[in-house]
């Protein structure tokens, strides 16, 4: 059984962008700001020093009750017995993926198109990434992708849809009504001054959104 997994508020981490003196303490700052899921993504990492600090991490969301997602990495998902792992157009196949994990793992899928949202889907991913949203430091290279193109994806897929790509408090409120699961920030939260404050602040910008739609 794949657990229940609430999208509200997805913290992506970087560490090239936190304002902290270790990953953990900013994640664990960002968690106590309201953040509701976490993924790990060290692109630049050596394997054992990504799979040093998904430990660290394992222990802090058990600790807190938080999903943890690894990016792109099945062998430093299961090694330290993650929730599930997010994956991207240019990794392996989704429904390799799937296999490699088996059925109670979470598996995210990055989706710019309806035909690759249709694609996860069929391979039993639990959620998708789309973006970007905006444009964004994090991925200077990431095409956005067109809200008409969002509409679709959401008009034919049945899956949580989280948004990423530039969202910040002014970005933010700009997607009310768009009918997204999540938001998932970056540099928003880790690079905040305050980082548990720009958490508290983006979630319950998220929220404010949500109950906008709901009236």
């Amino acid at each position: 059984m794949r657990p229940r997994i609430d999208y509200t508020l997805y913290l992506v981490t970087d560490r090239s962008q936190m304002n902290a003196p270790t990953l953990t303490k900013a994640v664990e700052s960002a968690i106590k700001g309201g953040c509701t899921l976490v993924q790990l993504r060290e692109k630049t990492a050596s394997s054992r020093e990504f799979y040093d600090q998904a430990q660290e991490l394992r222990v802090l969301t058990r600790a807190y009750n938080i999903p943890l997602i690894i990016n792109d990495r099945v062998d430093i998902a299961l090694a330290v017995d993650a929730e599930g792992v997010h994956i991207g157009q240019h990794d392996l196949p989704a429904h390799v993926i799937r296999t490699l994990i088996g059925p109670t793992k979470i598996m995210g899928v990055s989706a710019h198109t309806l035909a690759e949202a249709q694609a996860a889907a069929q391979a039993q991913a639990d959620y998708l990434g789309i973006g970007a949203m905006f444009a964004t430091p994090t991925k200077p290279d990431a095409a956005t992708i067109a809200m008409t193109e969002y509409q679709r994806i959401r008009r034919h897929i049945r899956l949580p849809l989280v948004l990423i790509g530039g969202l910040t408090l002014q970005t933010i409120p700009q997607l009310s009504g768009c009918g997204a699961d999540g938001m998932a920030v970056v540099s928003a939260i880790l690079a905040q001054p305050d980082i548990e404050r720009a958490a508290s602040d983006i979630k319950e910008t998220i929220l404010r959104g949500k109950a906008a739609e709901r009236q």
